[in-house]
Order: C-alpha cells, then structure tokens, then sequence
C-alpha cells in the first residue's frame, strides 16, 4: 500500500459529491474480524475470504498502515489516519482509493479499527450518495457507533460524544434509547433491524441536541452498515454518524429565497406585496410576521425622508401572518395606524436603519413603560424572540418587518436574522419598483386626464356623453383620447384616438396629437385631409426624436368626423381605427363600410384617406370608441362588436345611463388597455332657424343682402343685432362679388350663437390685411373680427364659406320658442 496525500482529521468538512464507501473492521493486529457488502462489491472479496485474514492481502505491499508501529501509534494519537492508497481487486487489478481509518474503543480499553474506502475512480462518475460518505472524503469528524446483534453499544469513537454528549463509558452495554428520545430512538432501532436482517447499507436522519449547544436543535445523518462474520451470517451493526444542520439550513434558506421570488411581488401594489412577505414567512421562518410602511408608502407615495434623518412615528400595517391570526388581532389590524414610540427598539430599526435582533425577547425593556399596549399584546402572544428588520430601498426607509416565535422553541440565530434581510430585501426592491410604477402613473394619468376634456358639449347639433376608464395597474395608463369640437354653421367634430404604447410617453403624444387636432379643425378641413396633415405631424415627431434616447417612435389610430345638422350630413374617415357604431331610430345597428386607412405616423400612409358621407335620420344615435371597449384575450373582435352594439340597440335608454351599461358588459372589470366611449344622438336644426337666399353678381347684391338680413333678424326678435349685422354682410358679400366669379349665397343660422355665411365659387380664402393710416382699402375683414364673435373661412365643394358669429342677446324676445 502507498500511503499520500495525508490530511489531519480536524480539516472542516468541504462539499463533494461522492460514491459509495465499503466499511470494514480490523483488530489491533491488523486482522479483519468484520466485513460488509459494500466491501465485497467493492474489491470483489467476500466475507469468508476476508474475515481472519490480515487486510494485508488487499493493500499494495510497500506499505500497510496498521501494521508498521509508527504509523499505527501516530494513528492512535491522532485517533485515525486518512489519505489514498492503491488496494489490490481480487481480479488483480488495482483501484485507487481514498481511505479513512477510524480508531474504535471498547469497553475494557480494547482497541479496533473501522476501515473506510471509496473507489477515487468513480468520483467522476457522477455518482452521489450520503452526507457520511461526503465526510469520508471532506475528513469531517464522524460519530461512529458499532452495536451487537441485541443493539447494545460495544465499540464507540470519540466524535461520538461531541455529537450526544454521551461519554463512552456510559454507552457500553446500552441501548440508544439511553441517549437519545424514545421516538427518535424506536426509529433508529426499526432501522438497525432491517439492517441486520437484509445485510444492505441504510441512511436515515434523525435530531439531537448536543451539549455545545443545547438550546439548538441538530440534524444528523446516519449510514448503517451491517458487519458479517466469516460465514456471511450478521455479526454487528455499524452507524456513522455526520452532523448536517448546516446543510440543511443552507438548503432551507435557498428554498425559502427561491419561493421568494415567486410569491414576493407578484403585483405591483405595495400593500399586497407586504402581505406577501408576512405569508412567506409564516411558518417556514416565523410563527408571527408583521410587515408596516411607512405612511405614504400604502397610497403610492415614496416617503420625504430617508435612513440618516428623522424617523417616522406613523406606520400602517400592509402585512400580518400568524400560525394563530387570533394572536395578532385588534388593536393592530391590517391597514390600520400603528404608532411608533420613539424609545422603542422599532423606532430605532427606522433611525439607525439597521436590524434588530433580541434571542431572547425582554418585555422588561424601557421602551414597555412607554408603549405598554404593544408590551402587553407581545407578552399574550408568547413570543420569546424577536426580529426587526428595517425596509430600504435606495437610502430611503419605506417601513419594517417583525418577526417573532412563540411556540417554535429555538430562538432566532443570526443566520436566522441573515435570511430575514435577504427575504426583506427582496420585498424592497419590489416595493421600490412599485412606487416608482405608481409615480409614473400617477403622472401620466394626471396629464392625460387633464388633456382630455372635462366635460363635452355637442351643441345644438349633438346630445354627448362619454366615458374613459384607464386601464388596470398591471397595464398602466395609455394613450386613448376623445374630444368634441364645435365648428362653424352649427357642425361639430367628433374624435377619438388611441396611441400606441402605455405610460408618460403615450400620453405626451396622445397631448401632441389632440391639440394637433384642435388646430387643424379650426381650419374646417374634410376629414380626409385632416387626417393626411395629422399623419404628415406625427411622422415629423417621430423624425425629431429618433435620436432622442429611449424613445420609441409613436403610432396611432384616429377617427374623425363633422356633423351638420342643418343637412344631418355626416362625413368621416378613419386612419387604422374600428368603424362607429351607428343605431337608427328604430334600433337598428350598423357598422359603416370606412376605408380603414394606415394608422399615423408609420409610413404606410401609401393609400390617401377617405372620406364618407351619411344623411342620418334625426335621433340616431352614433359610438365612437377604443379598441379596448372590444377587444379581450378570450373573446374575438367580433364578439364584442356585436356586444357593444347590442347594448346600445336598447330603447328608452339615455346616453348616460348607455355608457354605464357599455362599462358593465366589459367582460373583465380590469381591463388590459383604456377603455375610451363617446356617444352622440344627433339633431336637426329645425327649417325656422335657418335662412338663406342666393345673391346675383351685381353690385345691388350688397344691399339687397343687408335687407334681407334685417328683415330675417327683426323676425327672430334679434333687432339688436341688426346694425353689426348688416356690416358684417355688407362687407362679406362685398368680398365675394370682387374676388368670387358667378353668385353668391347668404345663409343666416340662429342656434346658440348667431352665424352669418357667405359662400361663392372662388377657391381663395380672405386674409386679413393691416392698412396704413392713408391706405383706402384693407379694412373690410378688420371691421368684420371687431363687430364679431369669431370669424373664419372654410373649403367647399364648388368654392368657400366665409362666415361670422355674433353672441346671442343675453334676453332676446322669444329667441329660442320657435325651436324648443
């Protein structure tokens, strides 16, 4: 045998993966008087071979460890030897072994040796077995115990005691159940039966509490080796015992951490992710847990201070676990205000920002007389120990977690405290992420909230009402947008949008793209070219900010359409947006057949927009809406079309209460993008609030068409309007017939405003001029915007509208009775 490689037994123990050991039992003079399976698997000897026989005669020759004196004295001094060897197979071959000779006392000071052996050649086979074999390798101190057939102790180690605390003297010639409980002991001993009857190795775990640490409860794995005599027939029970609470504890942990970061954070609500801290705990690491943050946090608020200034003396309770929930009862329930004392070692978790761990809890402490409440709840529920354990996040202290045992007997360690703040750490990250979530929601459904219009009004020409849900908090906020404008001759324009994307970033462009809007309908282009300018606005945007960090080009579907309801013509195009739903008076649902259109913004706009027009009867009622009103993960688009028109087809219903019937037919009350309604019943101007009369291109129009103004307005009883008026006319109709080529047209319209329009065949819209003192002209449209509301121009089919408005008198004489 060459003997390398020596290691002293007192190396601590490492962590390898092993194969399988063969154990076998020398006397003193080197004679093997007890042998295993294992060993004749091993070296292909069996056990009537062996046992007799010098273990000489499986060892290399130059070398046998027990039988030179000096290495057989050092090894009784040492009280064992360990290294590699090479050992002779009984084919002749030879196997590379590592091997580990324990030194055995007896009862009358006899002396043996237990021979451990493992095959170095499979350790790369990949092959596992026990935490004792892995001490064979790692040369950790094993307890090992040899017992006769009536499993009474008779050869022991001296490991042995530092494992029980037995010493050996007091082993000999007894049972286990003398050193150990009786459970654990009944275990054991149904163990080392098997054993003995089937001859094959056995592991098993079991509990002591050794006498270095009595308060800490260890967890031992035992191999049971059954020792044959020379004819094969059971002669003794071999236990090698190895202390694997470390391991455990270890696998433990990294369980509790993997668990962790599944169960801890699965929303982004703060409150939730306290409570999911306190249930991970609760029992795998505590019987109690309480997790309280401070006072913004629960509301989505990031505290103003941090770890190093002042500490906060309001917490409210986000988590609460307990093996017995009746324990943690009022006054402290979840959600609920809980105050902190300033001489309390939970003020000074959140001062000082570090952790807090009492074993054994003292509810004598100074901080008692001053909290006595929370003193005497912690005295009924038993806790015994304690931890706290502060809640950080980016230097800023967002609460504490409490962690307490009562009927878990062994206190907390500061491996214990170790995985606390692993665990609590985690839930920081998550709680941070969560405020930092809910602050850029807050922001961006503060401005988009405020960028979308409080509060709508169709005029005379609609009855509006709308709805707008942002979508959940999963999903953020987005970029839906809705807006009714009111043009001139009475028209209104109704939009919606929606743009791509959630967050600030959808929302600034969902600001962009309706005030874009607002600026081209205050040019009364068709919906077409609205259309086709807004898409030419959002590419130039997104062409700016291409080199803009971070920033992803934006898109967007729009609809837009104008109402009259002078003709109750209503034209609309559409860019990549769903089709109104229309419903007739007798309630009847239709979708329109619109061009679909690119949507803006993504260079597909090879296709110009369209524009359709629809004469609709009086009371139809029109639903602009996001594809959130539709779409779902579950359902196809068509599904909920054919929903949202169903709700809308219900009679004797009014706009209000069919838009909260909309919200309630959503098929998840959360739903994954914003929920954006408009609804529209149209109305006729009736034949007595409008007036118009075709003008010949002769210079009598002027005062003709001043007449007839006159005359209209004294039948309206708007007599105080009569000499603005009459400007007004006299110097539009003047523009016409100068610039304009054929005749020309005077429509008056009384609704809420009063609106005077002159249409001719030129294409050429007026501008207006700011003439020098002596300059003779210019001064037409200058008169026109001071004696009117607001004045404008407009395209036509067969030329343009240049119209005025004029306020109503605050009291007029019957303005309204001809038309309410």
């Amino acid at each position: 045998m060459t003997n390398t490689d020596q290691t002293p037994l007192a190396e601590p123990p490492s962590r390898h993966e092993v194969p399988d050991a063969a154990i076998a039992m020398i006397d003193a003079e080197g004679t093997v008087v007890g042998w295993t399976q294992a060993a004749q698997q091993l070296v292909g000897y069996a056990a009537r071979e062996m046992v007799g026989r010098s273990a000489a005669q499986v060892l290399q020759p130059s070398t046998d460890v027990l039988g030179a004196s000096a290495q057989a004295e050092q090894c009784r001094a040492q009280g064992g030897w360990s290294g590699t060897v090479a050992v002779r197979h009984r084919d002749g071959h030879t196997l590379r072994m590592t091997l580990r000779v324990s030194l055995l006392w007896g009862q009358d000071a006899s002396t043996r040796w237990l021979v451990s052996v493992t095959d170095i050649g499979s350790l790369s086979s990949g092959r596992v077995d026990g935490p004792v074999r892995e001490s064979l390798l790692a040369h950790a101190p094993i307890g090992i115990v040899v017992r006769d057939l009536h499993l009474r102790c008779t050869w022991v180690n001296d490991a042995m005691e530092r494992h029980d605390g037995v010493p050996r003297a007091r082993r000999f010639g007894r049972r286990l159940k003398d050193s150990l409980p009786g459970f654990e002991a009944e275990a054991l001993e149904v163990v080392m039966r098997q054993v003995l009857a089937s001859g094959s190795t056995t592991v098993h775990e079991y509990r002591a509490w050794p006498p270095a640490d009595r308060r800490g409860e260890h967890v031992f794995s035992a191999s049971f080796f059954c020792l044959q005599d020379a004819d094969g027939r059971p002669l003794a029970v071999c236990s090698m015992s190895v202390d694997v609470t470390g391991n455990r504890r270890a696998q433990e942990r990294l369980a509790i951490l993997s668990e962790a970061s599944t169960r801890i954070g699965s929303t982004l609500d703060v409150m939730q992710t306290g409570q999911e801290l306190a249930n991970l705990t609760v029992p795998l690491l505590a019987d109690h847990a309480l997790v309280d943050l401070v006072e913004p946090v629960p509301f989505g608020l990031e505290p103003s201070f941090g770890t190093a200034r002042v500490s906060p003396s309001r917490l409210r309770r986000a988590g609460l676990a307990s093996i017995d929930l009746g324990v943690l009862e009022s006054p402290w329930v979840r959600e609920e205000v809980v105050h902190v004392h300033p001489s309390s070692p939970f003020a000074t978790a959140l001062r000082t920002g570090r952790s807090h761990l009492e074993p054994v809890l003292d509810t004598a402490g100074p901080w008692v007389d001053h909290d006595p409440v929370r003193a005497q709840k912690v005295r009924d529920s038993g806790v015994h120990s304690l931890m706290v354990v502060p809640i950080r996040a980016r230097r800023c202290m967002l609460g504490l977690a409490l962690f307490g045992r009562s009927e878990e007997q062994t206190p907390f360690q500061e491996d214990d405290l170790l995985l606390a703040e692993e665990l609590v750490t985690r839930a920081a990250l998550c709680l941070d992420n969560a405020l930092q979530y809910a602050r850029e929601r807050t922001v961006a459904l503060t401005l988009q909230r405020d960028l979308l219009p409080h509060r709508v009004r169709g005029g005379v020409a609609i009855e509006v009402a709308s709805r707008y849900m942002p979508a959940d908090m999963d999903h953020g906020v987005g970029g839906d947008w809705f807006d009714v404008i009111e043009l001139s001759g009475a028209r209104v324009a109704l939009v919606v949008g929606d743009v791509v994307g959630h967050g600030i970033n959808a929302a600034v462009a969902m600001g962009r793209l309706r005030t874009a809007v607002h600026t081209l309908a205050d040019m009364d282009l068709p919906p077409h070219e609205l259309l086709a300018h807004l898409d030419d606005t959002v590419r130039r945007v997104n062409e700016e900010d291409a080199d803009a960090p971070d920033q992803v080009p934006s898109g967007a579907t729009c609809l837009y359409a104008v109402y009259d309801p002078v003709t109750r013509r209503c034209t609309m195009a559409r860019a990549g947006h769903p089709p109104p739903v229309i419903i007739d008076p007798q309630g009847q649902a239709s979708f329109p057949e619109l061009p679909a259109g690119a949507p803006l913004g993504l260079g597909l706009g090879l296709v110009p927009f369209e524009s359709v027009e629809l004469v609709l009867p009086e009371g139809s009622l029109l639903g602009f809406y996001t594809d959130g009103v539709v779409e779902s993960r579950n359902d196809d688009i068509d599904v909920g079309l054919h929903r949202l028109a169903a709700t809308l087809a219900r009679p004797g219903q009014s706009l209000e209460e069919l838009c909260s019937e909309v919200i309630e037919s959503l098929p998840v009350p959360a739903p994954a993008d914003d929920v954006t309604l408009l609804l529209a019943r149209t109305r006729e101007l009736k034949p007595a609030q409008v007036a118009s009369w075709d003008l010949q291109s002769e210079p009598t129009a002027v005062r003709a068409a001043r007449q007839l103004a006159a005359r209209q307005l004294d039948e309206w009883g708007l007599e105080r309007l009569v000499p603005a008026v009459e400007l007004i006319v006299s110097e539009l109709v003047t523009n016409a017939l100068r610039y304009g080529e054929g005749p020309s047209r005077l429509r008056l319209i009384q609704h809420h405003v009063l609106t005077c329009e002159v249409s001719d065949t030129s294409a050429s819209h007026p501008r207006p001029r700011h003439p020098r003192a002596l300059d003779e002209n210019g001064r037409g449209l200058f008169l026109v915007a001071q004696l009117s509301r607001r004045w404008g121009s407009r395209s036509a089919t067969d030329g343009k509208v240049v119209w005025a408005e004029q306020d109503l008198p605050s009291t007029p004489r019957d303005v309204l009775s001809t038309w309410r």
